[in-house]
């Protein structure tokens, strides 16, 4: 059962009761990289390194170990659409854990030795994912259909507006976005919601909103998608690198559900998927393919990877086009889509087996839907879903000609 409440300064406390030894609390922030003014590139995922450098009562090292001194975990990302700072820990150190966030979420301080020191961090960290491929070309993807829009540029930012951060910027982005009314407290545990709340009160209820008019948020604005088009951009890679995608539908969507099957049929992680039975295991041609569905508040991609020997790309195609056509053009017979729905229930069933996961779910639904999923509730989606709709659905999305983009 998930309980919520709301305190007075506007942050909402969300809490699921379960009988675990283990808890997890955690403050989910609406703000990601869609959320930065121009010259601010990569300060939201900047900002979630530095609320560990140092508060007015902690240094760097006290925070790390006030968590690890008792066997917790202290842990954060950034999206391009939410920032989550949150813990896990043996249940019966909430009120640490909650103290900890509220210090570093609402009392940091960026110190300046700080910023020139994780700079260069983070500076490593894109040289580092420069270095994968198969994880960069999905961002080169994006900035590639979303180009000059707020979606389309880097989470990690770039060295030239990296090195432009200093403290003011930091805090003038911290103070416009990080507030209370803009983030949720979220909670999982045998806690009771009455001590969940209480502690929240205690811990959050002083942070404050910045005055009517004052560093107003940004707007955000949908995207307009421009025709479809192909890129190639050469890498020193001995594989061959692809992505091709469509754009499609927001996270809000009434047919999101028939979308996320029409991903599990293709690509979506199982080894008996269409595009892994056909490329990999009849034809031999790839070590992975897969199928994304990434789904934004007003837009969304569906996206198709695979990395192939370059002689056998065009061949990757056309098995490809094939499998999409046959989803467009063939309903699912009653027994595969029985078969369909009861293997996407059970691989649900078994991520739900994963807490922090669940966790994070759980804090994300509750950001962008206002209300939580339960399990059942999924798998009712699933089962209202017929095979007409996974039909209309393909056609509705694959009808157009798709974006590519290749590493070669």
């Amino acid at each position: 059962m998930v309980q919520t409440d709301t305190l007075s300064n506007g942050l909402r406390i969300i809490h699921r009761s379960f009988p675990s030894d283990i808890s997890y609390c955690g403050i989910a922030v609406n703000t990601g990289t869609r959320d930065e003014f121009q010259g601010e590139q990569g300060m939201a995922h900047f900002v979630e390194h530095m609320l560990f450098k140092g508060t007015q009562k902690r240094r760097a090292h006290h925070i790390v170990n006030r968590m690890e001194n008792v066997g917790g975990e202290l842990n954060a990302y950034t999206a391009k659409e939410e920032t989550f700072i949150y813990a896990a820990f043996p249940g019966e150190y909430l009120s640490r854990t909650m103290e900890l966030l509220n210090d570093i979420v609402f009392h940091s301080q960026f110190p300046s030795q700080q910023i020139d020191r994780e700079r260069e961090v983070i500076v490593d960290e894109i040289l580092s994912y420069d270095d994968s491929p198969s994880e960069l070309i999905y961002d080169d993807f994006e900035n590639l259909i979303f180009a000059g829009h707020d979606l389309g540029h880097y989470i990690l930012g770039d060295q030239e507006t990296l090195h432009s951060f200093n403290q003011g910027k930091i805090k003038n982005f911290v103070q416009r976005q990080y507030r209370p009314d803009n983030m949720l407290c979220f909670s999982f545990g045998k806690s009771s919601f009455s001590k969940v709340f209480r502690l929240a009160e205690k811990f959050f209820s002083s942070a404050s909103n910045p005055s009517n008019g004052a560093l107003p948020i940004k707007h955000r604005m949908a995207p307009e998608i421009p025709l479809p088009t192909k890129k190639e951009i050469r890498k020193d890679t001995s594989q061959t690198h692809l992505v091709m995608g469509w754009p499609t539908f927001n996270m809000h969507h009434p047919d999101k559900y028939i979308l996320y099957m029409v991903n599990h049929l293709l690509g979506g992680g199982s080894l008996n998927s269409r595009l892994n039975l056909s490329l990999r295991e009849k034809h031999g041609l790839v070590y992975h393919v897969e199928s994304n569905l990434t789904l934004y508040s007003d837009t969304g991609l569906f996206t198709i990877y695979f990395a192939c020997d370059p002689k056998f790309r065009e061949k990757c195609l056309r098995l490809i086009h094939k499998e999409v056509e046959k989803i467009m053009q063939t309903e699912l017979t009653p027994t595969q889509l029985i078969r369909a729905k009861r293997q996407w229930k059970g691989q649900m069933g078994i991520a739900a087996e994963n807490h922090e996961n669940s966790v994070l779910g759980m804090g994300k639904s509750f950001l962008h839907f206002g209300h939580y999923i339960p399990l059942y509730d999924l798998y009712a989606e699933i089962d209202r879903i017929t095979s007409q709709e996974i039909r209309r659905v393909a056609q509705d999305i694959f009808s157009t000609s798709p974006f590519e983009l290749s590493y070669v």
